[in-house]
């Protein structure tokens, strides 16, 4: 077990100094109007106004949950758990704005899928969900690996972990392939003193950190298995599906608007039929993959315009903006090329022209 006393000394915990001045969810003041009450579930009339009016349009939380709405395409059970989660909050507030005290709710969670799938998307956002309902106080994401919270030898491992948790306070911390942070079948591994640290925070600092692991699914749930203590201390598990070549011939379109860029009716045509052949293959990372095929495909247009400026050709907006069939149909995946770390010592489909 980690040294009780070296946990002990983290910024953290119930008893440690005020974090920047600011003000932890829930310690506010309850609301004039009812701050003298005894008991106010019996005191204040059942048919009292409570703002929620107020509340909604103070936090802006609409404009949060339809901007995850616009940035994200598809995954409707995502959305949906993630507005269920922004109304707890929402109606907790009211609560407690009339004085009516209850435990603050737990929100650490895990998020399963494959990569590419918008997990730190909905991280973020829920970052700016938890800030601007007061729940936490900067509404920051902290994204981290074991790397970044795991020591390569004795004594190191506790500062490192220490030092994130710090950074992340009153924000979101970000586990991404939390699996990897202790490996239960090495004595020796280092990563049970993250775990032991970890389980304190969430328990002892869940109103100022939400903690957010991330992985494949299968890792996740032998994960869990293997240190039961987070798993209990994980209120909402979220799984992020695939998406469909539809799903990511919108994503495609969404980035390619976002940059100023438009898919000519044939490169829409080719873009389709490369995403059908390269999603059966080895390493696809959903929307990361759109991603960088379409930094690929510019790359392509780029040389290609560039070329043609050379012989004298004149170039015009619609030139600068327009992907054609031609940028798109370069890459080796119509060549029956499969993606793969190196082929014949050639960059990878993911890296290469």
């Amino acid at each position: 077990m980690a040294d009780e006393k070296e946990i002990a000394r983290a910024p953290m915990g119930p008893g440690s100094p005020p974090r920047d001045g600011a003000e932890i969810y829930g310690s506010s003041e309850t609301d004039d109007r009812f701050k003298d009450l005894e008991d106010p579930l019996t005191e204040i009339p059942d048919e009292t106004d409570v703002g929620a009016g107020d509340i909604l349009a103070d936090s802006h939380i609409a404009e949060v949950l339809n901007q995850l709405d616009r940035e994200l395409v598809a995954l409707s059970a995502v959305k949906e758990r993630i507005r269920e989660i922004a109304a707890l909050l929402v109606i907790d507030r009211l609560r407690r704005k009339i004085g009516l005290e209850a435990d603050a709710p737990t929100l650490h969670m895990s998020f399963t899928g494959n990569p590419g799938t918008g997990k730190t998307t909905v991280a973020m956002q829920m970052g700016k969900i938890l800030f601007k309902l007061g729940y936490v106080r900067k509404g920051h994401l902290v994204t981290v690996t074991r790397d970044d919270l795991v020591g390569q030898y004795v004594g190191h491992t506790a500062p490192k972990t220490r030092e994130v948790l710090k950074r992340a306070m009153g924000g979101v911390l970000f586990i991404d392939e939390a699996y990897h942070i202790y490996r239960v079948d090495n004595e020796r591994d280092y990563g049970q003193e993250t775990v032991e640290m970890l389980l304190q925070v969430m328990e002892n600092d869940r109103q100022d950190l939400v903690v957010i692991m991330a992985g494949y699914k299968g890792h996740m749930d032998r994960f869990f298995s293997d240190v039961p203590g987070l798993s209990s201390r994980i209120a909402h598990h979220i799984d992020f599906p695939d998406y469909s070549v539809q799903e990511l011939m919108d994503i495609a379109r969404l980035m390619t608007e976002s940059q100023r860029y438009r898919l000519s009716p044939d490169a829409e045509k080719a873009f389709e039929e490369y995403l059908k052949l390269r999603v059966d293959q080895p390493r696809f990372a959903n929307g990361r993959s759109v991603r960088n095929a379409l930094d690929r495909v510019r790359m392509h247009q780029a040389i290609r315009l560039y070329e043609s400026a050379e012989r004298g050709r004149t170039l015009t907006k619609k030139d600068l903006v327009t992907i054609q069939d031609e940028d798109v149909r370069q890459s080796r995946v119509f060549e029956g090329g499969v993606y793969d770390h190196q082929t014949n010592g050639r960059p990878a489909e993911s890296e290469a022209s």
